[in-house]
C-alpha cells in the first residue's frame, strides 16, 4: 500500500494513537498509519473536518464501525478502538500490509487463473462470515482488497448497510463503485448478499482480465451496461468463465451463495495448481529423451569422430561399386583391410582402441601371471632339490 507524508493540516495524534503516514483518502475521510504505545501498528480513519458535523456521514461512520465488531473471521481487518463522540470521529483496524488487488493487477498484469480462484476462493469465504454477521459490504471492488502476506482482506465498510436495506443515500442516488454495483443497486432496490456476489464476479473478471467486465466510460455509461448489457468475459480463463458468469447474473436469484462460490472456486484453484505442476515434468522428460542417445551411446560419437580423422574430415558417401547379383551396389572396400561392421583393419568381434591396439583383457591377463608363478616356482624348487643331491 502506498504511504504519503502527513500534511500539515493532518493531526498527529488521535486517540491513544501516533501518526506517521497517510495510507489514502475516500469520501467519508483519511486513513493513516499509526501506532499505539506498545508498536502495533493500525489503519486509522478520521472523518473530514467538514463533514463531521453531518449527520447523515456520523452515521454512516457509525455503520461501518458497527459492521466491523459485528464481523467474525480472518478475512477483514480486525477493529482495534473507535470513538464515534469525538469532534472528528475516527476509528482504527488492524494494519493490513501489501498492496491493493487493483494496484496488483496494475503494476504486475492479469492474475493467473490458478491465483484469480484463489483469491476469489478465501474472499468468497470471508463473504460469508461477513453475510452472517448480517453485513452486506456493498462496495466490494479490487482497491478494497489488499492482498497480505496471510491472504486477501476486505477492508472498507463505509457504506455497508444490514440485510434488505436500499442502496439509496437520497432518493435516485446510487452508492458504490460504477462498474461493480449490482443492479439491484442501479435501481435502488433492496440489497442482499447476492450483491456482494454481482461485485465479487465482477472483482474477478477485473483480476483475470485486467479490465471491468463492463468498460469503461462516464458513470451514466457504466451503470446503463451493469443493467441492460451482458459482461464482457473475453480474457478470462476457460475454467472460471462460467462461475464468474453466473455471478454476473441479472437477477440476484440466480447468482451462487457465496458458500457455493467459495467451494467451487476452491475446486477450480486446486485443479489449476496441480495443472501448473503437472505441466512441468513432460518438459523435463522431453529434455531427457533428447539427451539420451549421447549418454547412453558414447562409442558412436567416437567412432564417428575417429572415422572422419581417417578420412581427411569428409562426410562424402563413399565409391558404389556394382555388386555381383547386379542388384544394386555396395560400398567399395579398400585393399588390404577386413569388413567388419563397417569398421577396417580388425578382425570380427574384435575391438581396438584409439592406438589400433587390441584393449587388455583382464581374464587373459590374470592367467598369464598365475602361469608365470606357478612354472617360476617349480623351477626354483627343482634347482633346491638339484643342489642337496
Amino acid at each position: 500500500m502506498a504511504m504519503m507524508r502527513l500534511r500539515r493540516e493532518d493531526p498527529r495524534v488521535v486517540g491513544s494513537f501516533r501518526l506517521h503516514r497517510r495510507l489514502g483518502a475516500g469520501g467519508m475521510g483519511v486513513v493513516y498509519l499509526g501506532s499505539d504505545r506498545r508498536g502495533q501498528r493500525v489503519a486509522l480513519k478520521v472523518i473530514r473536518p467538514d463533514l463531521a458535523e453531518d449527520q447523515e456521514f456520523r452515521s454512516r461512520f457509525a455503520r461501518e464501525v458497527s459492521a466491523a465488531r459485528r464481523i467474525r473471521g480472518g478475512c477483514t481487518a480486525r477493529l482495534v478502538a473507535a470513538d464515534l463522540e469525538a469532534d472528528r470521529p475516527w476509528f482504527a483496524t488492524q494494519y493490513v500490509p501489501g498492496p491493493s488487488l487493483h494496484d496488483k493487477v496494475v503494476e504486475e498484469g492479469p492474475l493467473r487463473a490458478a491465483d484469480v480462484a484463489a483469491v476469489g476462493a478465501a474472499l468468497s469465504e470471508g463473504l460469508v462470515a461477513v453475510h452472517e454477521a448480517g453485513v452486506v459490504h456493498r462496495d466490494l471492488k479490487p482497491s478494497n482488497i489488499l492482498l497480505s502476506p496471510k491472504g486477501p482482506r476486505i477492508i472498507d465498510f463505509g457504506i455497508a448497510w444490514a440485510t434488505g436495506a436500499s442502496t439509496l443515500t437520497h432518493v435516485g442516488t446510487a452508492v458504490g463503485s460504477p462498474g461493480f454495483l449490482a443492479p439491484e443497486q442501479v435501481r435502488g432496490a433492496a440489497v442482499t448478499p447476492a450483491t456482494d456476489v454481482f461485485a465479487l464476479g465482477a472483482t474477478l473478471a477485473y483480476a483475470a482480465m485486467g479490465d471491468s467486465p463492463f468498460g469503461h466510460g462516464s458513470s451514466e455509461v457504466m451503470l446503463y451496461r451493469v443493467v441492460h448489457e451482458e459482461p464482457q468475459l473475453h480474457g478470462v480463463h476457460d475454467a472460471l468463465a462460467p462461475l464468474i458468469s453466473a455471478c454476473l447474473a441479472k437477477d440476484p436469484e440466480e447468482r451462487p451463495s457465496t458458500l457455493q462460490l467459495s467451494m467451487r472456486l476452491k475446486e477450480i484453484a486446486a485443479r489449476e495448481a496441480q495443472g501448473l505442476h503437472d505441466a512441468r515434468p513432460p518438459v523435463q522428460r522431453e529434455r531427457v529423451e533428447l539427451n539420451r542417445p549421447t549418454a547412453r551411446y558414447p562409442e558412436r560419437a567416437d567412432r564417428t569422430e575417429r572415422m572422419e580423422r581417417r578420412t581427411g574430415g569428409s562426410s562424402a558417401p563413399r565409391p558404389q561399386t556394382p555388386s555381383r547379383t547386379g542388384g544394386g551396389s555396395r560400398p567399395q572396400q579398400p585393399r588390404g583391410t577386413a569388413r567388419t561392421n563397417g569398421r577396417p583393419g580388425t578382425r570380427p568381434g574384435v575391438r581396438t582402441t584409439s592406438t589400433g591396439r587390441r584393449p587388455a583383457n583382464p581374464r587373459l591377463l590374470r592367467q598369464r601371471i598365475t602361469v608365470f608363478f606357478v612354472v617360476t616356482l617349480i623351477v626354483a624348487l627343482g634347482i633346491a632339490a638339484a643342489q642337496k643331491l
